[in-house]
């Protein structure tokens, strides 16, 4: 099929790229629920298909035959054309989707990349993709004569009972060899009938999709044979650890992982084990897989219970998680964040007025508070300066009661906690008399705004009791946000040399006023810019990331079984030497061609997978606003001058209660 866009034609979609485009559920931003393994052979499928109709092999019930092996220029398809070349045995198409399985994965990141290179899909954060707006969902034209989108096509050759193109009756071979036609249309017995019949129209697709349905009926019989035992770590091994007294917990799973492998278990007394999965490969399959095994709401379902929620984002998992994320994606977006940029240059002056030259401010509250400054009039439009601390203190205990689970949960119920409870009671006080109509009139929208709204169209799916929890995590993203800029700050103070450099792109910014959104691009602020990536690797807030495996699976070759709980490290890769060289020397040249070593997996600061951090990309333009107006105003010191960072791992990743800044000089005068 081939797409143009008035009259430059482009290349031709491919059987890979329209199956894609078939199996695509928008509803969830993924695939329609087809396990990755029969995934896998329907994609080979495909590429077999598509090289059978280019002449370069044929197929038939019994065989699979080389015919030329002239590369087709196709990055999709070489690789499998080659590997078919390089064998001396004829084989059958069971044989070769079997064995070139493995090879889907790249073929379908290759595909998904092609067609949100055309502007077929559009990609979004949390590797999700929809069809992209420019498209439409029903026509991709074709000059005056028009081409129509897959599913309408297949729908029509279905229902209509249009002639299918051959190429067509192989896309629906492979989609019925999936068994996913129910979920993508409502089928009668006539439907199903017609299915059939012209899956057995050609002899090219009957032969592809009998191939394909043999593996699939095949795959349940592997993971128990081929699994290995997920070994156990001792004990000592944890008390020993030099990273683990530091309470460097990326550095402790990169030394698990170095001697036990990527998947290993730890058993404390008085509890269960503990599964951990941590590597870039494993780092890869959660990224692309773990949707269809992982879910987050078992371990989240008693945290969210304390505000007296249910359903919340990060509890949720498929359509409903895609949905929601969806409807909230502007609140937590950069461009929105970008607009309000003045008003956030005028908090953060403000909140630094109250800064004295010579003195020393404990890391963790100054820059936690410094951060709440602004999001919580950017977020919920109130100031909440007074009542921060019980909102954070409280939050923290219930992490480390309900989710890190090392206390117990009376420890929530202490009368400090009781009394700190009541900070949630007065913000969701003040977020509502802020956001009547008449107060709202005039002002830029907030997430408040954009939850409510969206409470009032659809209050089964955001009811009102969910909105304490969507408030108050707003404002508790302080303490990420916060700790993120400690970690940016230590980077920056602990090396003078660097500091001086960062001063000098801030001085370049704020020489002629104030800057706006497209000024904080890398290139003009490229030391910066690095310097936070590096700060995000070595420092990570969130190390690791909990779910429940809610169907077994096998993942490099260990079998996860069903109901058990996983700790994926996905920052462990932060301290492997094959990913980033010297991994405990801060260089921010990592960045630079030829090394780029933050490109692949290995680099995951903000999590991985669907539940990867909607305000990724928010967090990065603040964090980046906020280094660079210190840098601007004041040089730091580390205090005390010989202090050696040390973590507080718990509930999240932040400096050690020791560290201190010193206000060693002011460089600007601070203008309001």
């Amino acid at each position: 099929m081939v797409l143009s866009t008035g009259d430059v034609t482009t290349n031709p979609l491919s059987l890979a790229d329209e199956l894609v485009l078939m199996l695509l559920n928008e509803e969830n931003g993924y695939f329609h629920q087809v396990p990755g393994w029969d995934l896998n052979c329907a994609v080979i499928g495909a590429v077999l298909a598509e090289l059978s109709l280019m002449a370069r092999i044929d197929t038939d019930m019994e065989s699979l035959f080389l015919l030329d092996p002239t590369p087709t220029g196709n990055p999709a398809l070489d690789p499998i054309l080659a590997e078919i070349a390089a064998e001396q045995v004829q084989r059958s198409a069971q044989y070769w989707i079997e064995r070139l399985a493995p090879h889907a994965e790249s073929i379908i990141d290759l595909t998904l990349d092609h067609l949100v290179d055309r502007k077929i899909l559009q990609h979004h954060n949390g590797d999700f993709w929809t069809l992209a707006h420019t498209k439409g969902d029903v026509e991709l034209f074709n000059g005056a004569g028009g081409i129509q989108f897959v599913k309408t096509r297949i729908s029509q050759a279905i229902f209509n009972k249009e002639i299918p193109h051959p190429r067509d009756i192989i896309i629906i071979c492979l989609v019925n060899a999936c068994d996913v036609f129910r979920f993508m249309f409502q089928l009668d017995e006539e439907a199903e009938e017609r299915i059939e019949f012209i899956c057995n129209m050609d002899l090219l697709g009957r032969s592809i999709a009998a191939a394909v349905s043999h593996n699939m009926a095949g795959a349940f019989l592997r993971p128990s044979a081929l699994s290995k035992k997920i070994p156990v770590v001792p004990l000592r091994k944890l008390l020993f650890n030099s990273n683990m007294r530091q309470g460097n917990i990326p550095a402790l799973f990169a030394d698990l992982a170095k001697e036990y492998g990527p998947a290993f278990q730890l058993r404390p007394p008085f509890v269960g084990p503990k599964i951990f999965l941590a590597g870039p490969e494993m780092n890869h399959w959660v990224n692309r897989s773990g949707r269809m095994y992982l879910r987050a709401k078992d371990y989240f379902s008693d945290f969210e219970k304390v505000y007296g929620a249910n359903g919340v984002l990060p509890s949720l998992d498929g359509a409903d998680h895609f949905r929601l994320r969806k409807s909230m994606a502007p609140a937590y977006s950069r461009r929105r964040l970008a607009g309000q940029l003045e008003d956030v240059f005028g908090q953060i002056r403000e909140h630094m007025t109250t800064w004295e030259v010579g003195d020393s401010y404990p890391a963790t509250s100054m820059c936690r508070r410094l951060v709440n400054a602004q999001i919580s009039p950017l977020m919920v439009s109130v100031h909440s300066q007074d009542i921060i601390d019980d909102l954070m203190t409280y939050k923290e205990r219930a992490l480390n009661t309900h989710i890190v689970r090392v206390l117990p949960k009376f420890m929530l119920r202490t009368p400090g906690m009781k009394r700190r409870a009541k900070a949630v009671e007065t913000l969701l006080e003040r977020v509502r008399s802020g956001h009547t109509p008449a107060q709202r009139a005039g002002r830029p929208r907030d997430l408040a705004d954009d939850f409510l709204s969206l409470h009032a169209s659809d209050p089964q799916f955001v009811p009102e009791s969910n909105l304490t929890f969507a408030f108050a995590a707003a404002l508790i993203a302080s303490v990420y946000l916060g700790d993120a800029v400690s970690f940016a700050l230590y980077a920056m103070a602990a090396h003078p040399g660097l500091q001086t450099r960062v001063q000098s792109e801030a001085d370049a910014l704020f020489a002629d006023g104030l800057p706006d959104g497209r000024d904080f691009h890398p290139s003009k602020i490229d030391v910066t810019h690095r310097m936070m990536m590096e700060s995000l690797r070595i420092y990570p807030i969130v190390p690791m990331s909990l779910r429940n495996v809610m169907n077994s699976c096998l993942v490099q070759g260990y079998e996860l079984p069903l109901g058990s709980r996983v700790h994926i490290a996905q920052t462990a890769t932060h301290y492997m030497e094959d990913v980033f060289p010297e991994p405990f020397k801060f260089d921010i040249d990592r960045y630079l061609p030829p090394r780029l070593e933050h490109q692949g997996p290995g680099y995951a600061p903000y999590g991985l997978g669907t539940h990867k951090c909607l305000g990724s990309r928010w967090m990065e333009l603040q964090l980046t606003t906020n280094v660079l107006l210190v840098a601007h105003h004041f040089t730091l010191e580390v205090s005390p001058s010989n202090y050696k960072l040390k973590f507080s791992p718990l509930p999240s990743l932040k400096p050690s209660k020791k560290l201190k800044f010193r206000i060693a000089e002011q460089r600007n005068e601070i203008r309001l």
